[in-house]
């Protein structure tokens, strides 16, 4: 039971975010604070120890502190900004967090040059009423971030720790 829940929920709020905020440049408050709960309840139940447990909130907290910041300055929304806090959590303070946001930070640099030159071609006005495509071609819009932050999760996912020890637990 424990597996399953490591293998579904953290991919399935990456999914969820990154569409969602393709589709209404909202990511819902209900995806990090599910992140944050099943964390909660699972973690302790695979046997991590408390102070590792601790410092995977220690680093949704720092990351928060940052993202936080960077939103007060209009640098990044509020949904990518616990997103992102609510990731740190199930990455921890190890090399997986920094694996984690320099790929969400790449393949968010890629969006953002893919968008500006989508924007700037006569592709996105003849686009711009589909549904999934309207709020990237829109030039007052911003950056659906939640794109780059559930691929850079889902890419790096697979050597976080609590999939680590779901995959053992399947191997042996």
């Amino acid at each position: 039971m424990l597996e399953a829940l490591i293998f579904v929920v953290f991919p399935f709020c990456m999914l969820f975010a990154a569409i969602s905020d393709m589709l209404s440049m909202t990511i819902a408050n209900r995806v990090p604070v599910l992140l944050l709960v099943v964390f909660a309840v699972v973690a302790p139940l695979t046997g991590m120890p408390w102070a590792a447990f601790g410092m995977h909130f220690a680093a949704g907290a720092l990351v928060l502190i940052c993202t936080f910041g960077l939103f007060a300055m209009g640098g990044m929304g509020g949904g990518d900004a616990k997103l992102l806090a609510a990731t740190a959590v199930w990455m921890g303070l190890n090399v997986h967090l920094v694996e984690y946001l320099v790929a969400s930070t790449f393949i968010g640099g890629l969006l953002t040059l893919a968008i500006l030159i989508y924007r700037k071609s006569p592709l996105a006005t003849v686009t711009s009423g589909n549904a999934f495509l309207r709020h990237l071609a829109d030039e007052k819009a911003g950056v659906p971030y939640g794109i780059a932050l559930g691929i850079g999760g889902l890419l790096t996912y697979p050597d976080s720790p609590l999939m680590v020890w779901a995959l053992a637990r399947l191997a042996s």
